[in-house]
């Protein structure tokens, strides 16, 4: 069976491990952490980082740093996964959804100008499949409004826009290290914090709502409960594993970007054939090669060709489910019809990705369907 997904281990993962282990302190924001901090803000360019042990979890820390309460409003595209809502709902917001564009599953930036209301207080776009979003048009109606945008980049890591790389451009972002994505530290995440007025806010939120980190940079003579907040730092253990990770990351990307070139050039006439979309090449933007999807012609032909593939041992897998219909959220939602989200829920098939892939193997299987 070819898997959808296989976690990639550059070999260094547990002597790193190890390492922070015989350092004699695991608990978390030690030797592994700085470095890895240290990495992504010189590398992206953020103004400030922090490991998380999910990227749920930092998207809940930009929840709670944007100051959302019961009865704000928050934007967010229904096309995307439970964690981009739930970081929000569980502050008290109502969740205001955008449909897709019609070209990627993408929020609709032309839509986000008219959801706005008195009390809207974040935009949060989702760079799906590592594809940026229109970060231009979306800041300036930000902008315009006074709202915070915060980036969920949980696919997007190295990816840019016009030159600046994804999780630089709004006030916050966060990032993901699950083992499905490029990077990996098992579970994992990181929070993006590019406003001023969150940075000191952040460490605190980080450290159980005390000043800890104050305290243990000789800042404060003693630490002790200063805000809300959770216990959000992850281990060294996890940090070591990733920054394995980080050292290889030029080496991971190119070759998933690799295995995506040859999707893309072998699978053209096969999709032309049976009426498939490709994923779309970036439009003048850099991707990561984070996933390859194709946008069948009805949520039929997806279902057989799932069923094709598995024959064949390939593991191909569906998306995200509109969350507006979702049975947690469809009585709160406004009844607008989300038309592109749907289609995308219906028609997105995504074929395997990971390092070590054979994607001919794959493309030899996936041509023997025909409508």
């Amino acid at each position: 069976m070819i898997p959808f997904n296989k976690p990639y281990f550059t070999g260094n993962e547990t002597l790193y491990i190890e390492d922070a282990v015989s350092r004699g302190m695991i608990s978390g924001n030690g030797y592994y952490t700085k470095k890895c901090h240290t990495y992504f803000q010189s590398t992206f360019a953020f103004k400030k980082v922090l490991l998380t042990t999910s990227c749920t979890d930092a998207l809940e820390m930009c929840a709670i740093l944007a100051n959302v309460k019961e009865g704000d409003e928050v934007i967010i595209p229904s096309y995307t996964f439970v964690s981009t809502a739930l970081a929000f709902v569980r502050q008290g917001a109502k969740i205001v959804f955008a449909d897709s564009g019609s070209n990627n599953p993408n929020i609709d930036e032309s839509k986000i100008e008219g959801l706005i209301t008195p009390k809207t207080k974040a935009i949060v776009v989702v760079h799906y499949a590592g594809v940026a979003c229109n970060m231009n048009v979306i800041m300036t109606i930000a902008n315009k409004h006074n709202l915070l945008v915060i980036e969920d980049a949980a696919q997007a890591i190295c990816s840019k826009y016009k030159g600046k790389y994804l999780g630089a451009i709004g006030h916050m972002a966060a990032f993901s290290f699950h083992e499905t994505k490029n990077i990996i530290s098992g579970e994992g995440g990181l929070i993006v914090i590019n406003d001023d007025r969150f940075i000191k806010r952040s460490e605190i939120i980080w450290e159980k709502g005390t000043n800890r980190a104050e305290f243990f940079r000789g800042e404060v003579n003693k630490y002790g409960w200063v805000d809300t907040g959770s216990s959000f730092l992850p281990s060294e253990i996890i940090a070591a594993f990733l920054w394995a990770q980080i050292e290889n990351i030029k080496d991971i990307q190119a070759k998933r970007l690799e295995h995506w070139n040859y999707y893309h050039l072998h699978l053209k006439k096969w999709a032309t054939e049976n009426n498939i979309l490709l994923m779309p090449l970036p439009n003048k933007e850099t991707q990561n090669g984070h996933m390859f999807y194709l946008l069948c012609e009805s949520e039929k032909q997806r279902s057989e060709l799932i069923k094709h593939l598995k024959s064949h041992d390939v593991l191909a897998v569906f998306h995200y489910l509109s969350l507006h219909k979702s049975e947690f959220y469809r009585d709160k939602h406004d009844g607008r019809v989300l038309t592109n989200s749907d289609k995308f829920t219906d028609r997105v098939l995504r074929l395997p990705m990971y390092y070590e892939l054979n994607p001919e193997k794959v493309i030899s299987k996936i041509t023997q369907y025909n409508v």
